[in-house]
């Protein structure tokens, strides 16, 4: 029996599942961007499968811990689960994958230095100027993680990068636990401080998932974990 395109995709190892993935957002973008300007004469882009690799090389450099590949897998497939809520899906997709391309932990201008890493290279690829400057837009606001109400592509991107703090008390444990190794330079007492800020900023917004899928399948776990370890912060 011939195998179907499920099975094929079940058969992918992670690094050419993603490629895929980058592939089809490339293309869909590519080509919502044509059929606005149809019989318009324009030079064949790039082939999208290196822009790929660079970003997939950047995802996998040794000074991540949490940052990972698994997180971009992760974040993608949260999207797709809150794809319907998004105005322009693809556009949320590609957001993801550049949404921490550019990841110091020693630094405070990752965001702003992803953000611009899309700027520079979706032209390339034959993304046009309006859809290059959302893409660019959404990774600049997962600095606050707070979109405007009825930004529906920032609500799904917020809620994909956050869904994390959702997981079982092992899981939340586990990226608890990778956070602290890629800070692994700093001080614990210094850490201690520094992660109970977060922890309280991220407690203080009304709504850590704005999507109404999100906010019925996250809100209350997440808060139990962010409650959780600040408590042990600050014991």
């Amino acid at each position: 029996m011939a195998s179907s395109p499920t099975d094929r995709t079940d058969r992918m190892d992670p690094g050419e599942h993603l490629r895929r993935r980058w592939h089809d957002a490339v293309l869909a973008l590519r080509n919502a961007d044509a059929a606005t300007e149809p019989g318009t004469a324009i030079a064949l882009p790039p082939d999208p499968a290196p822009y790929a690799d660079n970003l997939l090389a950047r995802w996998a450099e040794p000074q991540r811990r949490y940052h990972t590949t698994e997180h971009l897998a992760a974040v993608l497939d949260r999207i797709d689960e809150l794809a319907g809520h998004a105005a322009e899906p693809d556009v949320v997709r590609l957001a993801a994958w550049f949404h921490d391309a550019v990841y110091r932990p020693d630094r405070s201008e990752n965001e702003e230095r992803s953000a611009a890493l899309a700027e520079r290279a979706l032209p390339e690829l034959g993304i046009d100027a309006e859809h290059t400057a959302e893409v660019a837009r959404l990774v600049r606001l997962t600095v606050t993680h707070d979109p405007a109400e009825g930004d529906s592509n920032g609500e799904v991107l917020c809620d994909a990068d956050l869904a994390v703090l959702a997981g079982s008390p092992e899981q939340y444990a586990a990226y608890a636990a990778a956070v602290r190794e890629e800070f692994g330079f700093v001080p614990d007492e210094a850490f201690r401080a520094g992660r109970a800020d977060v922890l309280r900023q991220l407690l203080a917004l009304p709504r850590l998932f704005r999507t109404p899928e999100g906010h019925d399948r996250w809100e209350r776990l997440a808060r139990r974990n962010l409650t959780t370890e600040l408590d042990l912060l600050t014991a």
